[in-house]
């Protein structure tokens, strides 16, 4: 980087209030075109005469929306995603331009951000009509690219844990399974007819699905889990779509709520949390105690910041019972910013002191957790290994 690229970066960083000392340095400083455009861009949010107006000073005094939507193509053409994700936060957080997100002009211009996605949610009652499919498009591109990172992965690993399920010597043709059926009779593919000619047809035995593991997905629906509930609510639903197991969600502040009839489809589950209010977790837990059938056969998560409103005694005491009962019991630690974990600390030591697992890890390693749980592999040193690798 020249001498004059570092001190015109210095310049914007600055911002405009330091123009006149910038400019007695000598000529040959001044700010290109696209420089100018960037400085007035950052300065509608961090100070200077940025032409957005400070907003949220009462009706009539916030910003246009032509102004707001020109600012977010300005944004858009001058800087990378990941800086136009930080300043499109901090529009909403410093500016209070919750306008970003209730104007669907405005929603088709933002980039997609877990961030501001959490905050939409947040604000989804106040959504006025005329924006709410531009706001579940903005939440469905978010929901795309989660599933693109997790969807395989989680597959493979719930296929992997499970792929041992018996064969039955009952012939039924509903029940064949067809993968490996061609896979064991390859050898016998005949050239003449160009077809396989199986020896044997396996066929699934029908009771191991009346057996299949069943995964309760216990959410807390307060202000500090946006991210953790969309990618909650993304695995659910992967889950949800698989026949090798059972899923139930349920989500939690103060009240319940069952939401296990709205997994086919993730936004539909995602708008279907109501974010905020106060937190009743060992309520939750009794509620999905009612839920299990068969302990050895089931997985129960506990997603939360474990900032408990209610009985703490009485959260400890309901996970203990479903431990000492066969369930198999983890403890996902909120994240906020991306993965940074978020929680109380003093309630996962105790939780951990039980011998629950509590795991603070980031999205990508949920696969490799949700295999080792369904293979009834030890987890305690997995949620270490995570700890150190943090």
């Amino acid at each position: 980087m020249t001498e004059e690229a570092r001190i015109k970066r210095w310049r914007l960083i600055l911002g405009q209030e330091s123009e006149d000392r910038f400019s007695q340095m000598g000529g040959g400083l001044a700010l290109s075109p696209d420089e100018l455009a960037m400085d007035s861009a950052l300065a509608a949010i961090y100070g200077g005469d940025g032409d957005l107006g400070s907003g949220g000073r009462g009706a009539g005094r916030g910003p246009s929306s032509p102004k707001l939507a020109k600012w977010l193509g300005d944004l858009r053409r001058l800087f990378d995603q990941e800086i136009v994700a930080v300043v499109q936060n901090d529009a909403v957080e410093r500016r209070g331009l919750k306008q970003l997100l209730l104007e669907p002009e405005l929603l088709e211009n933002l980039e997609p951000d877990l961030n501001l996605a959490s905050t939409l949610l947040a604000l989804k009652d106040q959504i006025p009509k005329h924006s709410k499919e531009s706001a579940r498009a903005f939440i469905a591109k978010i929901v795309a690219d989660i599933n693109k990172l997790l969807d395989s992965d989680i597959r493979r690993a719930v296929t992997a844990a499970l792929n041992k399920r018996a064969h039955s010597p009952l012939p039924s043709a509903a029940a064949i399974d067809y993968k490996w059926t061609i896979s064991r009779n390859l050898k016998h593919y005949s050239p003449q007819l160009k077809a396989i000619v199986p020896e044997r047809v396996y066929f699934y035995d029908r009771s191991s699905r009346t057996n299949r593991w069943h995964v309760i997905l216990d959410i807390d629906q307060s202000g500090s889990m946006g991210e953790s509930i969309i990618y909650s609510s993304i695995m659910a639903c992967i889950l949800a779509s698989m026949s090798a197991v059972r899923t139930n969600v349920v989500a939690f502040d103060t009240q319940i709520m069952d939401l296990t009839q709205l997994c086919q489809d993730p936004v539909d589950l995602l708008f279907g949390f109501q974010m905020g209010g106060g937190t009743d977790i060992a309520k939750s837990i009794a509620y999905c105690q009612e839920f299990v059938e068969t302990p050895s056969k089931t997985l129960f998560f506990l997603i939360s910041d474990l900032e408990e409103g209610g009985n703490r005694a009485g959260l400890l005491r309901r996970l203990e019972e479903l431990k000492d009962a066969g369930v198999t019991v983890i403890t996902l630690l909120a994240i906020a910013d991306g993965g940074r974990p978020c929680y109380d600390e003093t309630t996962a030591q105790r939780i951990a002191a039980m011998g629950i697992p509590c795991f603070a890890c980031t999205p990508e390693k949920l696969p490799l957790l949700l295999e080792r749980a369904l293979k009834g592999q030890e987890l305690m040193s997995l949620a270490k290994e995570f700890q150190r690798k943090k």
